[in-house]
């Protein structure tokens, strides 16, 4: 399995060249360092996924010896490694030019990141090839665009939640959010195993 996250790396490996450039676009942006956060994690795994729809390996990765819930459980697996080392150069990155960031703006794009592959994972072996990359984007995009004023405006109409969450401790709220994300995305990485193995390639 191993090598399967390796693979990853090494087919996308002239894409992975223009990391630096990618995060230095969002960093002189002035982008806030949750976004970069974000960006930094969705590079790698999004762009295997993007190769894969492209060259169409579905056929090759079922010839090799590993069982279909492998191949689900390395991207999954890939997908957090790649987000640490990516998260751990854009903190680098942000270091070098001066960017302040908290440990909170780490946690809360870890979890977008997160949040945003369960969401979007599964979509890669239920839509047809040629499409997942469109509406993977366009939904990155979105949730960019709307998802603040989302946050605003169910912080302003539920207020019994609202209410719920400030009396909470901080370290209170790091542990729900967390339990809330791992189960996330451990629903989804079952979910996306179960659809895998019942498709025909």
């Amino acid at each position: 399995m191993l090598n399967l996250i390796r693979r990853d790396v090494i087919l996308t490996k002239k894409l992975n060249l223009t990391f630096i450039p990618f995060i230095l676009v969002f960093v002189f942006a002035d982008a806030h360092p949750i976004l970069i956060f974000l960006a930094a994690s969705v590079f790698v795994p999004y762009n295997a996924y993007a190769y894969d729809e492209m060259a169409e390996t579905g056929m090759l990765l079922n010839s090799l010896p590993y069982t279909r819930k492998e191949i689900i459980a390395s991207r999954y697996i890939g997908a957090i490694f790649y987000m640490i080392v990516s998260i751990a150069l854009a903190c680098v990155i942000l270091v070098f030019f001066g960017q302040s960031f908290t440990f909170t703006d780490i946690a809360i794009g870890i979890s977008l990141f997160l949040i945003f592959a369960s969401m979007t994972f599964p979509l890669f072996y239920i839509l047809k090839q040629g499409y997942v990359s469109i509406v993977v984007l366009f939904g990155g995009i979105i949730m960019v665009g709307i998802g603040p004023k989302l946050w605003f405006f169910f912080g302003k109409h539920l207020t019994t939640i609202t209410e719920f969450i400030h009396s909470l401790s901080t370290v209170a709220i790091y542990t729900l959010v967390t339990v809330v994300t791992i189960a996330f995305y451990v629903v989804s990485w079952g979910f996306t195993t179960f659809i895998y193995q019942r498709k025909a390639l």
